[in-house]
C-alpha cells in the first residue's frame, strides 16, 4: 500500500483536532510533522494543542512552533467563541509531556520537503503565514513538495467571518496572496465543499464505544463547537473545514475541481476575499467546487473507529 507522507500546518482547534486524529490514524498517510500557527488560538495554545493531539494518538508526531502574527496587518482576536478559550470547546487545558522540536515552523517545513524531494504533501488548514516565510526562506521547494493542499477562502460561497472572507485567509490575507502567487500546485479545499458537509453531534457520540479515547474527547469538544453552528448559523451539526482537506489529499476523487488562478484581495473593503485573479502569470489551482458527502463522512468517521 502506498502511504503518502503529510506536513499538517495547524491552529488547533476542534475541527484542527478531527484532522489530526484522522491523518494520525489512516493507514493511508505518513503524518510527517505537525507545525503551528495563530489563528484559532494563539501561537501558544496551538503549539501545546498539537502536542497534546499527538500525545492522544501515542505518536511521536514532532510539532514545530511557527509564527505568532500575520505578515502584515494587526492580528484579529482569535475564535475563543468557535472552539473555546483552550481551543477544544469546554475541554480543560493540559500540559504535555513531549517538548516542541528547538526548529523554527518555516525552516522545518524546507528541511522536510528537501529531505523528502516530490514526496510531502504539505496541508495547511490555519493562517498561510508559516507558508509564506517556508517560501521566502527556501523558495525551491515550490519544486519539491509534491502538492500543496490547503483549507482557505470560498472562491464562490463568499466568506464566514465577513460576508468575503473565510477566516484562514482572513487572519493573514498578505500571506494567502503569495502562497497563491507562487508557482507550485495548489488545491484549495474551501467553504465551496466544507460547509456542505455537516455532522451531527449524535455522530460524534457513536464514536465512544468504538473509540474511547479519541471519540470521547471529540464527542465532549463537538458538543461545545456545535452549540456555535446552532447559534450563529441555526445548523444542527457543524462543518467539516479541516477534516474533509486531509481526506482530499488522499481521495481527491472524492471531489469536483475547477481550474483558476487565485488572488486573494489587500483592499480594506474585501479584505481576504479569495476571488479568480486576472494575472496569467498566475499557476492555476485546482479550486474543490463539490464533494461527494456521504462518502467523505463515512471514510472519516470509519477512520476515527479504528482508534482507541
Amino acid at each position: 500500500m502506498n502511504v503518502q507522507k503529510i506536513i499538517i500546518d495547524t491552529d488547533p482547534g476542534i475541527d484542527d483536532a478531527m484532522a489530526i486524529f484522522f491523518a494520525g490514524l489512516s493507514n493511508k498517510l505518513d503524518l510527517v510533522a505537525l507545525t503551528s500557527v495563530f489563528g484559532n488560538v494563539t501561537l501558544d495554545n496551538a503549539t501545546r494543542n498539537a502536542m497534546v493531539l499527538a500525545e492522544i494518538l501515542e505518536q511521536n508526531i514532532p510539532v514545530s512552533r511557527g509564527f505568532p502574527k500575520p505578515l502584515v496587518q494587526t492580528p484579529n482576536p482569535v475564535s475563543d467563541y468557535v472552539h473555546g478559550d483552550e481551543g477544544f470547546g469546554d475541554i480543560p487545558a493540559r500540559t504535555p509531556n513531549a517538548k516542541e522540536i528547538n526548529i523554527p515552523a518555516d525552516k522545518y517545513i524546507c528541511e522536510l520537503i528537501n529531505a523528502n524531494v516530490g514526496e510531502i504533501i504539505l496541508c495547511p488548514v490555519g493562517p498561510l503565514t508559516n507558508i509564506a516565510m517556508a517560501l521566502r526562506y527556501d523558495p525551491t521547494i515550490v519544486s519539491k513538495v509534491k502538492s500543496v493542499v490547503i483549507m482557505g477562502g470560498g472562491v464562490f460561497s463568499g466568506g464566514n467571518v465577513t460576508d468575503f472572507a473565510e477566516a484562514n485567509i482572513w487572519n493573514d490575507p498578505h500571506a494567502a496572496d503569495e502562497v497563491f502567487s507562487a508557482d507550485w500546485e495548489v488545491t484549495v479545499i474551501g467553504l465551496d465543499v466544507t460547509q456542505k458537509v455537516i455532522c451531527a453531534h449524535t455522530e460524534f457520540s457513536a464514536l465512544v464505544n468504538k473509540a474511547p479515547i479519541i471519540g470521547g474527547f471529540l464527542e465532549q469538544a463537538t458538543d461545545f463547537y456545535i452549540k456555535f453552528y446552532k447559534e450563529a448559523a441555526g445548523i444542527n451539526g457543524c462543518q467539516m473545514h479541516d477534516p474533509i482537506t486531509v481526506i482530499a489529499t488522499i481521495y481527491p476523487e472524492l471531489f469536483t475541481y475547477e481550474y483558476h488562478p487565485i488572488e486573494v484581495c489587500l483592499e480594506p473593503s474585501k479584505i481576504g476575499e479569495t476571488r479568480i485573479s486576472k494575472d496569467n502569470n498566475r499557476r492555476l489551482a485546482k479550486v474543490a467546487v463539490e464533494v461527494d458527502v456521504d462518502a467523505v463522512k463515512k471514510i472519516f468517521f470509519d477512520t476515527i473507529k479504528t482508534g482507541f
